[in-house]
């Protein structure tokens, strides 16, 4: 059996991937391998716990993407490259060729080795349908829940479960969302959360109690949380043992790509949280893992694969988030306050709220706080940080591209915008341009 392209992975990265080769390859034979019949939608996953009703509701319609474009799927699990020889080879014994091979093995959960870690009841977030099935199961019979981080997964999961009516506790080393938002912001969503009825906790996980089921998790100071229920949600890991056995480049953050997502082989390519990824502003390798980036590299890759096309050029990363937790979303882009002054950036902030419609009395109506972080020397933004309503989650697309066309304050500030009523905010009182204008006064003194 042999293919022009081999897909190995089909969440966000290598359905993309499929869908541009095929989009810009059209006479090319394209085969995406995968190792569940069935795709999880990743962000959705927090939401299985409480507002979807089941796993079902949160799958990758598969077939309406690959059917109509003549893309094969094969679900089996590659577990040999062959680089010289071109093929892969799988556990059902088939072996495949290709001319051009993506890599988009995604990542896994981490699990610290502590004391207890092995106790019926402890559990990772994975992207396993059969696991989270189970999960959910044990969620609902579960009365105390201990999650243990302060990411966006650990708040989204945290917050669904507590829907469910149950003691929800978070045990955080650090602030909430660190490393992509400043202290206010992280303030807001602790407040929200508290509200709402989760317990956060400060501290390091010393051990895990309980006798062959777990019963509670203790800290290094001391206290101790009853749980009959524990997760992991501390970050994940990129799956690169494909290419490592395949002697492919792999650095800690990842499989190693050029800017067209080329790795050390000129015809595998690798996408999504698999790869390394270098700082928009600094270049510094880092781990980013967003189904956002996965898709915006899979363009890249796609466009690519066959002839190099200058217009899909990777200008490196600009990490985008965003997230909605007990009722307040926030988003963020690029460098927080703390990490431009770290990287020795001299910077200026700007800041804006004003409600999202107008006048504020309509219903439903959300106060918006934005943070933009700015150069000084030259008056580049850097980055944002929004909260407040809904809208909030693509007024940050609007900033991330800001960002990666480095526009200034002043540029900002002259932004034209369209507004309504119902929604958005006024446009005498609009967050953005109200951030870039203080901004601008204080790059003025």
């Amino acid at each position: 059996m042999k293919y022009d392209v081999v897909v190995v992975g089909a969440s966000a990265g290598g359905i993309t991937t499929a869908l541009a080769a095929r989009r810009f390859y059209p006479d090319k034979s394209i085969l995406v391998i995968k190792k569940e019949d069935v795709g999880i939608i990743s962000c959705g996953i927090p939401y299985v716990f409480g507002t979807l009703k089941s796993i079902d509701e949160d799958l990758i319609p598969l077939d309406m993407f690959f059917k109509p474009t003549g893309i094969d799927v094969l679900v089996d699990e590659v577990t040999h490259i062959d680089p010289k020889a071109k093929l892969v080879r799988t556990r059902g014994g088939e072996e495949i060729r290709w001319e051009k091979l993506v890599i988009a093995t995604g990542s896994r959960p981490v699990l610290p080795q502590v004391p207890g870690f092995d106790l019926d009841g402890v559990h990772t977030i994975p992207k396993d349908y059969e696991y989270l099935k189970e999960l959910k199961e044990r969620v609902k019979e579960a009365e105390n829940v201990v999650i243990i981080g302060g990411g966006f997964i650990a708040l989204e999961v945290g917050d669904e479960i507590r829907k469910l009516g149950k003691n929800v506790t978070l045990v955080v080393r650090s602030r909430l969302l660190r490393n992509s938002f400043d202290p206010e912001f992280s303030e807001m969503v602790e407040n929200r959360l508290r509200e709402a009825g989760v317990d956060i906790v400060y501290g390091h996980v010393e051990r895990l109690l309980g006798g062959g089921r777990v019963e509670g998790v203790k800290l290094v100071d001391g206290t101790e949380l009853p749980a009959d229920l524990v997760i992991f949600s501390i970050g994940y890991r990129p799956n690169v043992e494909l290419a490592v056995k395949a002697g492919l480049k792999v650095t800690r953050y990842g499989i190693w790509t050029d800017e067209y997502m080329r790795t050390s082989h000129p015809d595998i390519f690798a996408v999504g949280d698999c790869v390394e990824h270098r700082d928009f502003f600094t270049g510094k390798p880092y781990t980013l893992m967003l189904a956002s980036t996965a898709t915006f590299e899979a363009r890249i890759a796609g466009a690519n694969l066959f002839r190099l096309q200058i217009v899909r050029e990777n200008r490196r990363t600009i990490g985008v988030y965003a997230t909605h937790v007990a009722g307040l979303t926030l988003a963020a882009a690029g460098l927080t306050e703390e990490a431009a002054r770290k990287e020795g950036f001299e910077v200026i902030v700007g800041y804006g709220k004003a409600p999202d419609k107008h006048p504020a009395v309509f219903p439903g109506t959300s106060m918006i706080t934005a943070k933009l972080i700015f150069s000084r020397d030259r008056g580049a933004i850097l980055g944002a940080q929004i909260a407040g309503g809904e809208s909030v989650g693509e007024m940050i697309n609007v900033l991330a591209l800001a960002i990666q066309k480095r526009l200034t304050a002043s540029e900002l500030y002259t932004l034209q915008i369209a507004t309504h009523p119902l929604l958005t905010a006024s446009p005498v009182a609009y967050p953005i341009l109200q951030a870039a204008e203080d901004a601008l006064a204080k790059l003025r003194t």
